[in-house]
């Protein structure tokens, strides 16, 4: 209880990573089955699980994403004095009202990584990480609603349709205990399952709301988000115990997914960072069945193709989707020809 405990206090500081690496560990024989995670983290997955020892974890997986977001800070602020060495130099906003913003997303993590904890008392991992399939929906929502960014009703109708091939994905067969266990769970899961949803898309709309508010740097505002997710956690003296060269690869390649979701945020937007963690589950199948001998099923399948026709549906101009009638014009002679015969 007192790991739990620990974890859950750390993965607010530092945007939920810690979550993810408990999923990993309590849960490794089910993590290659197509499900995508919260951020870009197809490599992630394999090398966590590349990086246990007769099932287990010799190193304490909550210190992983403290020193990921170690790297992050550490190249976000090379490249930022890179960049002030530079003529002319980046622009950096430095008042007070500007720079109290960036601790927000942390907060909206802490409350939301505890929350995904309550959810786990009340559901299965299963049922919890088809739950979680709702942040794409929320994502969307919360995209038109706060960003005002308007989407079409096909774009609409493909981030449903990428829900529903990502939970397709993941429903196993009926005859197992986990799918009569999908809708056995108390009301209180669903209802935390949900919350989780929306604050994960809230953390997420809200950091793209702070990297292009302004035209400061990419760095200077990656260095004010992780600068304020550190902080002092009860696994401080287990910082280094156990960690192999695998469990280094783990962090940098969990710091450099961070990196990778902060460009997104500041030249792309959440629907691609959503549609590219999905779009994650088609590698993963392809290495999980040569790395760890994995069986791709027909509801795994099923699901890449569905997200598949969602990507091409949202991305794909209309043209493209729709065949439109054409519209035949008159030509400027047949009106002299009705002329001359009347």
């Amino acid at each position: 209880m007192e790991k739990e405990t620990s974890d859950s206090h750390f993965a607010g500081t530092v945007g939920g990573d810690a979550v993810v690496l408990r999923s990993f560990a309590s849960h490794h024989s089910h993590q290659f089955s197509g499900n995508p995670k919260e951020t870009l983290r197809l490599v992630l997955g394999i090398l966590t699980t590349l990086s246990q020892s007769n099932g287990g974890y010799k190193y304490d997986y909550a210190t992983v994403p403290f020193l990921a977001e170690v790297f992050k800070l550490l190249v976000s602020s090379v490249l930022l004095w890179r960049e002030c060495k530079r003529s002319p130099p980046p622009r950096m906003t430095t008042e007070w009202k500007s720079i109290r913003l960036f601790p927000i997303p942390s907060i909206i993590y802490l409350i939301h990584n505890n929350v995904q904890f309550a959810t786990l008392t009340y559901v299965d991992t299963s049922t919890y990480q088809i739950m979680g399939n709702l942040k794409i929906v929320t994502t969307g929502i919360l995209f038109r609603l706060f960003l005002r960014r308007k989407l079409s009703n096909l774009q609409w109708m493909a981030i449903v349709l990428l829900a529903i091939g990502t939970t397709t994905s993941q429903v196993r067969g009926c005859g197992e205990a986990s799918c009569d266990s999908l809708f056995s769970a108390p009301i209180q899961g669903y209802m935390l399952g949900i919350l989780s949803a929306c604050l994960s898309a809230l953390a997420g709309v809200y950091t793209e709301f702070l990297m292009k508010k302004n035209d400061d740097s990419l760095y200077w505002q990656n260095v004010q988000l992780y600068t304020s997710g550190f902080e002092k956690g009860p696994w401080w003296h287990r910082l280094f115990n156990g960690y192999s060269v695998t469990t280094w690869m783990v962090v940098l390649n969990l710091g450099s997914t961070g990196l990778l979701v902060s460009w997104l945020m500041k030249y792309a937007d959440n629907i691609v960072k959503v549609y590219s963690t999905s779009m994650a589950m088609l590698l993963t199948m392809v290495l999980s069945v040569f790395l760890f001998n994995f069986k791709p099923t027909l509801q795994l399948f099923l699901g890449i193709v569905i997200c598949m026709m969602s990507l091409h549906m949202y991305f794909a101009p209309p043209t493209m989707l729709v065949d439109l009638p054409l519209t035949v014009k008159s030509a400027p002679e047949s009106h002299i020809d009705r002329r001359t015969n009347s």
